[in-house]
């Protein structure tokens, strides 16, 4: 049913490709995320986006667009049972990306878009909102207060990194909770956005360095993120967006199952998990 994928009160994933991709693949990454589910007893949302509007060249790969996107991924709800989520980028999808998605997502680069968020917020689902790469903690509280402006009963916002100079993202984790204390909400972490290098790939496409994704996931555990958000593929360097920030598919449940341990130790209490 749209609408009932949780944020919380534990440890929960949002994790799939950067862009929506031919059902073959849709399905052989929900698939896994679905089996990542039961084996870890962890609540999973398969994301993917239907537009990546925000490239830096006119030629990159943007996905299938809105209508067969959302197709897309109403299947790979329909065979793994698992909620979806995508991005919007402008007023106008909200309604339609509603009607299939489980959560709706705004993009870092849109998140002081007050439109935007506020219909967001009018949707009746989850919204998960990325902190801008240059935003603090507390100038975050702003775009959160205007989803909740629109009604939202779930919201969580998602640290992705700060930029630092030109190409180059950094983590800090002291933010997990200066965001918790100003936004009143989830936090999540963006394991693999936050290794990513804009501009720094090949024709001006973005880079990442993705051996750094372990060890900022089980950190950002430790730190206090309440989620994790983790673009997965299984042959990313052969993906048509963000491949070098993205990990493996098979790599994803082991390093989850760390990043739970952590989770829990860091709480004070086991996992639970076989």
């Amino acid at each position: 049913m749209p609408g009932t994928a949780p944020f919380g009160p534990g440890p929960f994933l949002i994790a799939g490709p950067c862009v929506v991709e031919d059902d073959r693949l849709n399905l052989e990454v929900g698939e896994g995320l679905a089996r990542l589910a039961a084996r870890l007893r962890i609540p999973v949302v398969y994301k993917a986006s239907y537009d990546k509007a925000n490239r830096s060249r006119l030629a990159a790969h943007r996905g299938p667009g809105m209508a067969a996107g959302l197709d897309a991924l109403a299947r790979v709800r329909a065979a793994t049972g698992l909620p979806v989520l995508t991005d919007v980028h402008e007023v106008a999808q909200v309604s339609a990306a509603a009607a299939v998605a489980d959560v709706l997502q705004v993009p870092a680069f849109l998140c002081r878009q007050t439109d935007l968020l506020v219909a967001a917020g009018t949707a009746g689902r989850p919204v998960n909102v990325k902190k801008g790469q240059w935003m603090s903690p507390d100038g975050m509280a702003g775009a959160i207060e205007k989803v909740r402006s629109g009604g939202a009963g779930a919201v969580a916002v998602t640290e992705r990194g700060t930029f630092f100079g030109y190409g180059d993202l950094v983590v800090d984790m002291r933010n997990f909770a200066r965001l918790k204390a100003a936004c009143r909400c989830p936090v999540v972490f963006d394991g693999t956005h936050s290794v990513q290098q804009p501009g720094r790939g090949s024709d001006g496409a973005s880079g990442g360095l993705r051996e750094f994704i372990p060890s900022l996931v089980c950190a950002a555990a430790a730190a206090g993120a309440d989620g994790f958000f983790l673009e997965t593929h299984p042959h990313p360097d052969r993906a048509p967006s963000d491949g070098p920030n993205m990990i493996p598919l098979t790599d994803l449940p082991d390093l989850i199952a760390r990043a739970l341990d952590v989770w829990h130790a860091a709480r004070g209490r086991g996992t639970g998990a076989p």
